[in-house]
């Protein structure tokens, strides 16, 4: 037997019940919740505001232009989410950290805070020896060594998990970005020990501009916002049986921890990048453990190749 057929609107807001009806059979029960509370959303909005025709012409050609603007080398549509806080609403939302501690200090049930992935993940990262440097080629910079204990929520090291590691050069770029670096430069993948510890080499990264030659500059420059990102790490931490934690560790003393155009600085993901004088050379050390909790090691789809 077929539907009865849609009445036709006679006002702006008789539209939205057709739109709802119309989507009503969508045999997928949380696309159609998801579709339908978007949808309400977008007509509210449209209708609250008074969009113009002109407004909505920009806002198609804006999505248009970040579809256009990705490819191989940088992710428009993700640096977008990124840029409205919904990178890592998502992050914070869907991995809820958990900071509680018994009278004598020990850990109970911890779980690492999470932060966006970025749009500079490349899967298949080279596996490393524990120790590596990950700073390959004629990449100069302070050295940074790091290391720590990855955990279970109980407080119990995990061994033979996985630790992707990433981040920019002290210049402020990805090798992806930069054809003076050498392929898969600055990013490496470690497993624990037998404790649970892992430990790299590499060098201190530095803050870094967002991309700002797409649409996505054209919106921070519309909205009088710098582009800067704190200097960090990327932290991708596995095992299986437990969820995947996507992170960042920040370094203290930057300028940008406060006003990250991403949103993606908490406290707990500020490390204490220590420096001192080795052999009359400066160094740097971090240390940072990770709680991992139990669920489903499924992967993210990488933002480029």
């Amino acid at each position: 037997m077929s539907s009865p057929p849609l009445a036709l609107p006679t006002t702006p807001e008789s539209i939205l019940p057709l739109v709802i009806q119309a989507m009503s059979r969508t045999p997928d029960a949380r696309l159609r919740e998801l579709m339908a509370s978007l949808t309400s959303h977008l007509h509210a909005f449209i209708l609250e505001k008074q969009v113009t025709e002109a407004e909505f012409e920009r806002a198609v050609k804006f999505l248009i232009d970040i579809g256009q603007a990705t490819g191989e080398k940088t992710n428009e549509v993700i640096l977008a989410a990124d840029l409205l806080g919904v990178s890592s609403l998502v992050a914070v939302l869907n991995n809820p950290a958990n900071d509680l501690q018994h009278d004598d200090h020990t850990v109970e049930e911890a779980a690492s805070h999470a932060a966006l992935l970025g749009p500079f993940w490349r899967a298949n990262a080279p596996f490393c020896e524990s120790g590596d440097n990950i700073a390959r080629g004629k990449t100069q910079g302070t050295p940074l060594e790091v290391r720590g204990v990855v955990y279970d929520k109980h407080g119990q090291p995990l061994p033979n998990a996985t630790v992707d590691v990433w981040h920019a050069s002290p210049v402020g770029l990805y090798e992806n970005q930069d054809d003076a670096q050498e392929n898969m430069n600055l990013r490496g993948r470690f497993k624990t020990d037998a404790h649970g510890a892992y430990f790299f080499k590499t060098v201190r990264p530095a803050g870094y501009p967002v991309p700002t030659h797409g649409p996505c500059g054209d919106l921070l420059r519309a909205q009088l916002r710098h582009p800067n990102r704190p200097a960090h790490l990327h932290f991708m931490v596995s095992t299986p049986g437990h969820k995947v934690l996507i992170t960042q560790v920040f370094a203290d003393g930057d300028e940008n921890l406060t006003s990250d155009p991403v949103f993606g600085v908490t406290a707990p993901l500020v490390g204490q990048y220590e420096e001192r004088t080795v052999n009359d050379q400066r160094q740097a050390h971090l240390t940072h453990d990770f709680h991992l909790v139990a669920g489903e090691m499924t992967f993210p789809h990488p933002p480029i190749p």
